[in-house]
C-alpha cells in the first residue's frame, strides 16, 4: 500500500524543465529552437531570447532540443522535479567532397501544399452537425506581485494569501491565485438551421455561484480554429499558420516524424518572417495521408502590436474519431493580460476536455425549444464531490484545491468587501451601500451656463435589494437658475435570458437636444471642462416614459415605448410661430415607439439587469416606427416617423477592421423644430463617433435625411513597418461622416428658427467631414485630426479640430 501511495503521488507531479540555449560559438540566444520530450509530442519553442518553459505530467526520460544548423542534444531527465538548464548547441561542421546544389522547394513547403488542397474536408466548419460533452476549467491568478506588498500595513488582514504566491516560469512573473471555476456542460451545433447550444449541468466557481459567470466560464469566448486563414483572437486578426498565403508571413521548418493514433504525422515549426506582424511562432503536427492537423502550439510573437494582451500560448490537440475525422479533444490556453510589464495584470488560463463525440447526427428535439445559446440548467448546478471526481477529465491539482481554498477565505475578511467596494466604484461609477447604490459620481458637480454651478444626489438599488426589481432617481439644484431638477424610474426583469423587462421614468431636467447616444450626459463633469463653446442651447423637459422589451432569441427583440414630454422654452431657444411675435413657451407631444432589434447571434455580457453587447459576426439591423396621436394627453401634433439603421464590423486582415452605420429616416407631418431630426452635433473636444465632431448643436434639420459613418482601423499595419517609430505601437485610423437631407417646406413654415439652425439643402449639397488619426497612445488614448468640408459659410464653426478619446481595446 506504500508503495502505491508513493507511486501515486510521483505520477501526479508535475515535471517542469525550464532554460535558455545559446550558440557555443557566438555566446548569442538562439530562438525558435524545438524543445521535446524524445519520442512524444510534448514541446515547445525557445522564445527571443532563448529562454523556454516545459511543464507536464507525462515526460520521458530524455529532453531533444534541436535547431537547424546545430547538432542535436540530449538530457537525462528526471522525473517529479523543477529543472533549469543552460545548453549551449554547437554549429554542425561536416566535411564533404564536392558537391553540386541545385534549386530545391523547401520540404515543409510540400506538406504546406497539401494541408491548402485538404482544408475543406479536414475544417471543423464542415460538419452538418455535431454535439460533444465538455469539461473545463478556467483560472484567474493576479501577477507582477511584488514580495514586499505583504509587509504593507493595509493589507495586513490579507497576509496569510501570499503563502499562496507562485511564479510563472512561462511569463517570468510572481503571480497569486484569485479564482477557478469547472464547468461540465454538452454542447451541439448544427449548420442548417444554424444552431449553437450550450447546455451548463454543473458549475462550481471558488465558493461563488453566479449564473453570469458560469455561462462565460463554460465555453470561452474565444474559439481559435486554424483552419481559418485568419484567427480572430481578442479582435485582432492574427494569420493563421496553415493560412493560404501563410508563407507571405512565416518562416517554415519540417522538424521530425512520428506516429499517433496509427497515423504517421509530421511536425513543422514556424517563426514570423517580420516584425510587428499579427502572427505566432510555434509548430504543428499533420497526418501524412488526411493533412489533417493533429496539434498545435501557438504563442503570441513578442513584439506584435497590442495592449491588454501581452502574451498567449494556445495548445490544442485533435484525436481521430474515425478513419477520416479528426475532432478538437483537449484545449489548454494561457493568457497574460497586462497595461504595461510592471502593472498589476492577470493570467487567464483555460483547460477543457471534450469527449462523447458525434458527428452529423441530428439534435434532440429539445435543444430546438432553447433559444439561448447558453443554458444554465439552475436545478442541477449543485454537484457533490463524487460527481466532480467523475466529471473531471482534466484533474485538479494541489494548486487548484489551494485556490479554492484561499478564496474562500479571502471572502470572510471584512476589509475584502470594503475593496470590493471602491473596485466597483471606480468601474460601475456607484458607491455600493447595502441596498443601495449611490451615484453616478461623475455628475455630483457641473457647471453651465443655465443654471451656472449645479449638484446633484443619484441612486438607485443594489442586487442585495433586489435582483428582479431597480428602483432609482436623482434630485440636481442650480445655483444660477436656482431652480430643483429631479428624476425617478423603475425596472423590472421577468428574465434575463432571453430578456424580458419593463420599466417608466419621469424627469424634470435640463437636456440638450439634438446631442448622441454616445455624448456625455449634461450634467457630467468631463462635459463641462471639455467643453468648446459656451452652450445657451440647453433645455428644460418634463418627460415621462414607459418601455417592454421582449427579446425572442438572442439578438433578436422588439420593445414598445410610450413617451409624453413637453418641452420649454428658453431666451436662447424660443418656440415663436411664424408670423406671430410672442413666445408659446412649450411643445407637448405623446409618441408611441415600436422597435426592433435583430443582430445573427449575438452575444452580449449580462448582469442582473445591464448587459453588453460584444457584438456578431453578421450586421446590426434596429428598426424604429414612432406615431403621435394629436389629443392624446395634451398633444398638440400628429406625426409618424421611420429610421432604419444597419451597422457592422467587418475583419478587412491583414488591414485591420472596418466599422460602418448607415442611416436613413423620414417624418410624415408638419412640425415645430424641437420634433424634427436635429442631427447630433459635438460641442465637445471629446471624440464623438456618434455624432458629427465639427457640427454644432442646433445647426441643421431635417425631415428625410440618409447618413453614412464609416472608419478604417488599420491597426499599426503601416506605422508598424518604421523604425523607431513601430516602437511606439501606435496605430492608424480614417473615417469619414457624409450626411444627406432636406426639410420640406411645409415645415420651414410652422416656427421660426433659433440663430444658427438651418435645414439641408437636399441630396445635392450634403454635409461631410473626414479624420484621420492615431490611436492606442499610450495604449489609452486616441487623437483625430477633423475636417470639415461643406457649409463653410456658417457662423462660429470650426474647419479643422483636433478630437481626442479614452479607448481600452486589445
Amino acid at each position: 500500500m506504500f508503495f502505491i501511495i508513493h507511486f501515486s503521488t510521483l505520477a501526479a507531479q508535475k515535471t517542469i524543465v525550464s532554460g535558455k540555449i545559446f550558440d557555443s560559438e557566438t555566446k548569442e540566444p538562439i530562438p525558435y529552437a524545438n524543445i521535446s520530450y524524445q519520442h512524444s509530442m510534448i514541446g515547445t519553442i525557445s522564445e527571443m531570447d532563448g529562454g523556454f518553459f516545459l511543464s507536464t505530467l507525462n515526460p520521458t526520460d530524455s529532453l531533444l532540443i534541436t535547431s537547424v544548423g546545430y547538432e542535436v542534444v540530449r538530457k537525462p531527465i528526471k522525473k517529479g522535479i523543477k529543472q533549469d538548464f543552460v545548453i549551449w548547441l554547437k554549429p554542425s561542421s561536416i566535411a564533404l567532397e564536392e558537391v553540386v546544389v541545385r534549386p530545391g522547394e523547401n520540404p515543409a513547403f510540400r506538406i504546406l501544399k497539401e494541408i491548402s488542397a485538404n482544408k475543406k474536408r479536414n475544417n471543423p466548419d464542415r460538419f452538418k452537425s455535431y454535439q460533444y460533452k465538455s469539461y473545463t476549467k478556467l483560472r484567474l491568478d493576479l501577477n507582477n506581485i511584488d514580495k514586499d506588498l505583504k509587509d504593507q500595513r493595509l493589507l495586513k488582514d490579507f497576509s496569510f494569501v501570499f503563502n499562496y504566491m507562485d511564479s510563472s516560469e512561462v511569463f517570468s512573473k510572481n503571480y497569486l491565485p484569485l479564482l477557478i471555476s469547472e464547468t461540465v456542460s454538452k454542447f451541439y451545433y448544427s449548420k442548417d438551421p444554424l444552431i449553437k447550444r450550450e447546455v451548463i449541468e454543473a458549475f462550481k466557481v471558488s465558493g461563488i455561484k453566479n449564473k453570469t459567470i458560469s455561462q462565460f466560464s463554460g465555453k470561452m469566448y474565444q474559439e481559435l480554429n486554424i483552419y481559418d486563414n485568419f484567427i480572430t483572437f481578442f479582435d485582432p486578426g492574427f494569420v493563421s499558420p496553415i493560412a493560404d498565403f501563410g508563407r507571405l508571413y512565416y518562416k517554415y521548418s519540417l522538424e521530425d516524424t512520428a506516429y499517433f493514433d496509427n497515423s504517421r504525422c509530421f511536425k513543422i515549426s514556424f517563426k514570423p518572417k517580420r516584425k510587428q506582424e499579427r502572427t505566432f511562432y510555434g509548430y504543428f503536427w499533420v497526418a501524412d495521408t488526411s493533412f489533417a492537423i493533429k496539434k498545435f502550439q501557438l504563442r503570441v510573437s513578442s513584439d506584435v502590436n497590442l495592449n491588454l494582451l501581452k502574451d498567449m500560448i494556445a495548445i490544442n490537440e485533435f484525436s481521430k474519431i474515425n478513419d477520416s475525422t479528426w475532432f478538437l479533444t483537449n484545449e489548454d490556453l494561457i493568457i497574460d493580460f497586462n497595461l504595461t510589464n510592471k502593472t498589476y495584470g492577470f493570467f487567464g488560463r483555460k483547460t477543457a476536455v471534450y469527449d462523447s463525440i458525434v458527428i452529423n447526427q441530428p439534435l434532440p428535439d429539445s435543444i430546438g425549444n432553447i433559444h439561448t445559446e447558453t443554458y444554465v440548467e439552475e436545478k442541477k448546478l449543485d454537484r457533490d464531490s463524487t460527481y466532480w471526481q467523475n466529471s473531471r477529465k482534466a484533474g485538479i491539482t494541489e494548486e487548484d484545491k489551494k485556490t479554492y481554498q484561499m478564496v474562500d477565505s479571502v471572502q470572510k475578511v471584512p476589509m475584502y468587501k470594503t475593496i470590493y467596494g471602491l473596485g466597483n466604484m471606480l468601474f460601475a461609477y456607484y458607491i455600493v451601500a447595502g441596498p443601495v447604490e449611490i451615484g453616478p459620481y461623475y455628475t455630483l458637480y457641473s457647471t453651465n451656463p443655465i443654471e451656472g454651478s449645479r449638484i446633484r444626489l443619484g441612486g438607485r438599488t443594489s442586487n442585495q435589494f433586489s435582483t428582479k426589481l431597480m428602483l432609482g432617481g436623482h434630485v440636481a439644484y442650480g445655483f444660477k437658475d436656482e431652480r430643483y431638477k429631479y428624476g425617478a424610474y423603475m425596472n423590472y426583469m421577468f428574465n434575463t435570458n432571453p430578456r424580458i423587462d419593463v420599466g417608466t421614468s419621469y424627469y424634470h431636467d435640463i437636456r440638450q437636444l439634438g446631442k448622441s447616444e454616445n455624448a456625455f450626459l449634461d450634467d457630467d463633469f468631463l462635459a463641462s471642462i471639455l467643453r468648446r463653446t459656451i452652450n445657451y442651447k440647453l433645455t428644460m423637459v418634463d418627460q415621462y416614459n414607459a418601455f417592454f422589451e421582449r427579446e425572442w432569441v438572442q439578438g433578436f427583440s422588439n420593445t414598445i415605448a410610450f413617451k409624453y414630454q413637453t418641452i420649454y422654452s428658453t431666451v436662447y431657444v424660443p418656440f415663436i410661430k411664424v408670423g406671430d411675435t410672442i413666445d408659446q413657451g412649450h411643445i407637448t407631444s405623446t409618441e408611441i415607439t415600436f422597435s426592433t432589434h435583430f443582430a445573427f447571434h449575438e452575444r452580449f455580457l449580462t448582469g442582473k439587469f445591464e448587459r453588453s453587447s460584444l457584438g456578431s459576426k453578421y450586421p446590426a439591423i434596429d428598426l424604429d416606427l414612432t406615431y403621435a396621436p394629436k389629443g392624446v394627453i395634451n398633444s398638440t401634433y400628429e406625426y409618424f416617423k421611420i429610421q432604419i439603421k444597419i451597422s457592422d464590423k467587418i475583419e478587412t486582415n491583414p488591414l485591420g477592421y472596418f466599422k460602418f452605420r448607415l442611416t436613413g429616416g423620414k417624418i410624415f407631418g408638419t412640425l415645430p423644430y424641437p420634433l424634427l431630426k436635429l442631427h447630433e452635433g459635438n460641442e465637445t473636444y471629446a471624440y464623438d463617433p456618434l455624432a458629427y465632431n465639427m457640427m454644432n448643436y442646433y445647426e441643421f434639420i431635417s425631415d428625410e435625411y440618409v447618413s453614412l459613418f464609416a472608419e478604417q482601423h488599420f491597426q499599426g499595419f503601416f506605422l508598424n513597418r518604421i523604425p523607431l517609430i513601430r516602437e511606439l505601437h501606435l496605430r492608424e485610423v480614417i473615417g469619414g461622416n457624409l450626411l444627406y437631407g432636406k426639410l420640406s417646406d411645409r415645415n420651414k413654415n410652422v416656427m421660426i428658427f433659433p440663430t444658427g439652425l438651418t435645414g439641408l439643402t437636399g441630396f445635392s449639397y450634403p454635409y461631410y467631414e473626414a479624420s484621420a488619426g492615431i490611436e492606442n497612445i499610450l495604449k489609452l488614448i486616441r487623437i483625430d485630426a477633423v475636417w470639415r468640408f461643406s457649409y463653410l459659410d456658417h457662423k462660429n464653426i470650426q474647419r479643422f479640430g483636433l478630437r481626442a478619446v479614452l479607448q481600452l481595446a486589445f
